[in-house]
């Protein structure tokens, strides 16, 4: 099998969809397979489970996405300063890959979205790096070397790439962070490339 970099995000208004897009485009501008996959809405009250595969739109990721990944680029938006509960509840399920270790030393980004400018985007950006320090995984940034990282107005950060899409979620993302998108996907592919080879 063809190693591919898994981009697994969580949208509930598209932005953070347009942006898992993005990153998969730097990805895929190295050479890198890449696999989009999301995570699937949750509710307080269950009548009827949701079906396996979305009737729209990218297909749910599953444990074996994720184990077999080479590379992980995770996005969610802001949730009052954290990851949204969706993409929270699905990386309570992945307690078997912690125990045999399946994410030890694979590389990975983030990224996120809010509808504010003070909406806490750093610290969701810090709340989706915990689980994957404790599945071994080494997280990578982005560096002041895109100068889209110093320029930008509405969003992207050291710790990932990020986009305020305003209270209605009606604000386009801006070139500065399509660009680090897209730089960040391609840091994270030549990372992963050089670990594959090495």
């Amino acid at each position: 099998m063809q190693p591919y970099i898994l981009v697994l995000y969580y949208s509930k208004y598209g932005t953070t969809k347009d942006m898992a897009h993005l990153i998969a485009d730097g990805i895929e501008r190295t050479g890198m397979a890449t696999k989009i996959r999301t995570v699937p809405n949750i509710s307080t009250i269950v009548n009827v489970a949701a079906p396996s595969v979305p009737d729209e739109g990218d297909i749910y990721c599953t444990l074996e996405d994720l184990e077999e990944c080479a590379g992980l680029a995770l996005g969610s938006p802001t949730r009052f300063g954290n990851m949204a509960s969706e993409m929270k509840y699905f990386w309570d399920q992945t307690t078997s890959l912690w125990l045999s270790g399946a994410l030890h030393n694979k590389p990975a980004c983030i990224f996120t979205a809010s509808g504010s400018m003070h909406g806490g985007q750093e610290s969701t950006l810090l709340s989706m790096y915990i689980p994957l320090l404790h599945h071994g995984m080494m997280i990578l940034g982005l560096t002041n070397a895109t100068p889209a990282l110093s320029n930008t107005k509405t969003g992207g950060t050291p710790y990932g790439a990020t986009h305020v899409s305003g209270t209605r979620h009606d604000q386009p993302i801006s070139e500065d962070e399509k660009q680090l998108c897209i730089t960040q996907g391609e840091r994270l592919a030549q990372v992963t490339l050089k670990l594959q080879r090495a």
